[in-house]
Order: structure tokens, then sequence, then C-alpha cells
């Protein structure tokens, strides 16, 4: 049995000008251990798709479809019941690691409450276990940086931060919501490296929000592709960078600059492909 099962997820928001569909009939499964990437452009649908996995829609977000994790459905769960399912459950890394700590706390205190609240530990208890999550994701002298505040931090060590923070409960699935944006490729590498070492540690199954097809090849055994709320393609991903088979697949495959060849003009995606959709 998959660990997750989304079935015709749909996410629509009401707004002055009318209704807009983010998220439009998203189907895919992911199996305890595994990985799976989400790519596509800003605006696809990626993020919106993932919040509503977890109930973090914004009030005028709405979902309807099935999101069934380990068996029991928990798409719109009310928040009490969605509470045992966030953190314990499923961890989320946020995509900007600066706006999500919180600059006025330590990050000793920030990581401590997640293990307080969640698994009843003592403050010593949960200090010694923050310390051990940072020595996991490689943050150097974690012992005294514990203790130090987030803009202490390089934009990598915070990154690090963050996934330490969503693997402190030890979750059976880990979103990844673009964890390489405004990184610089060195780093990027680091961090993606990073995931799939801890993958191993613990057994974490994988969602790979992002933007960037470069950086799936090595990692993810499946990848979805979506354009304005929709799949375009989901396959393997070894077949989808082989043989691409939708229009918009083989736009973003063409539009990533390569070692290889040269050419005197950068290639750029053609939306086309959206005519015929349309009209159908």
């Amino acid at each position: 049995m998959a660990l997750l099962e989304v079935k015709n997820l749909k996410v629509d928001f009401e707004t002055t000008d009318g209704v807009v569909h983010a998220v439009r009939d998203l189907s895919y499964s992911l199996e305890k251990g595994g990985t799976i990437a989400i790519v596509g452009e800003s605006g696809s649908g990626k993020t919106q798709g993932a919040f509503a996995l977890l109930g973090l829609l914004p009030r005028n977000g709405k979902a309807s479809g099935s999101v069934i994790f380990d068996g029991h459905e928990i798409l719109n769960l009310p928040t009490r019941q969605m509470n045992r399912y966030r953190a314990e459950r499923i961890g989320i890394i946020f995509q900007d690691p600066m706006t999500s700590l919180n600059p006025y706390l330590r990050i000793s205190r920030q990581m401590t409450e997640v293990l307080e609240h969640h698994r009843g530990m003592s403050h010593s208890a949960a200090l010694a276990e923050s310390v051990r999550f940072l020595d996991a994701v490689r943050i150097p002298d974690a012992a005294n940086r514990v203790r130090m505040y987030p803009h202490e931090f390089s934009g990598g060590m915070r990154q690090r931060v963050m996934i330490a923070m969503a693997l402190l409960c030890q979750p059976e699935l880990l979103i990844a919501d673009e964890p390489t944006t405004a990184l610089d490729v060195t780093v990027q590498a680091e961090i993606i490296d990073l995931l799939v070492d801890l993958q191993e540690d613990f057994g974490t199954a994988i969602i790979l929000i992002t933007h960037d097809l470069g950086i799936v090849a090595g990692t993810c055994e499946d990848t979805l592709v979506m354009f304005g709320g929709q799949v375009m393609e989901h396959r393997k991903t070894l077949d989808l960078f082989a043989n691409p088979q939708h229009p918009y697949t083989q736009g973003l495959m063409a539009a990533i600059p390569r070692l290889d060849k040269k050419v005197d003009r950068l290639s750029t995606v053609s939306y086309e492909f959206m005519v015929g959709e349309r009209q159908a």
C-alpha cells in the first residue's frame, strides 16, 4: 500500500475577480521511502497542492478531491486532527528560511519547542536532541551554534536548520518546497546531497517541489511536470529526461543550457500547446 495517494486534488481561491483554479485534478502516489519531484514554473500550482495536503491554505482557499495518508483520508481534516499529522508524521521545509525562522528567537528555542510540544520531551532532552539533528545536517560546532539567532547563519546554514527542524519528529513524509531557492549552485548541490543522505538514514519519503529540472535528475525516482495547475506529464525521471513526451516538458528540457552544445540563442518555452487544450 502506498504511503500517500493524491486523487483528483483541486484547489480553488475565491478572489474579487472570481474563482482562481490553482490546482486541477492532481493525482499521484508515493511509496514509503520513495521520492517524487513536482516541477514547473512559478504559479503552476506546485506549492498550493502541497499546502492543501497539510491544511495550510489561506481562508479564501478551498480544496477538494482525496488525499489518503497511510490508509486514512486527511484532506480538510479539522485543525486539531490535522495537528497530529503535521510535524509528527508529515514535515515541511518552506521556501525561504529567513522568513520561516523567527528572527527574535534563538535556534535552540525554535527547535526545542517542537520536541516539547510534539514529543513531550523535557527542555534538556529536547536541547540535546536538537544538537544531534544539527550535527546530522552538518552544522559545524552545533552545540554552540544552536544558541545563535537566525541572522548569524548563512543562507545555506539556515536552510540546513530548517531541514533539521522538519526532521525533529522523524516524519514518514517530508515535503521540500523549493529547498534550494536563492542558494548558489555549490550550496544547492550540498543541500540536495544532504536530503538524499538523510532519506537513507531515516527512511523518509520525500516530495521535492522545484522549478529546476537539473536538481531532480539524480535524486527522484518519479517526476511530475505541472503547468497552469494541471499535470502535463508524469513518468519515471530517467524516462522523462531521455524522451519527454509533452510539448511543455520538451520546451522545459530544451531551455536548460548544456555544456556539450554551443548555441547562439537560448531556447524559450512555447505555449502554443495550450491553444489545443483550451479548445478541448
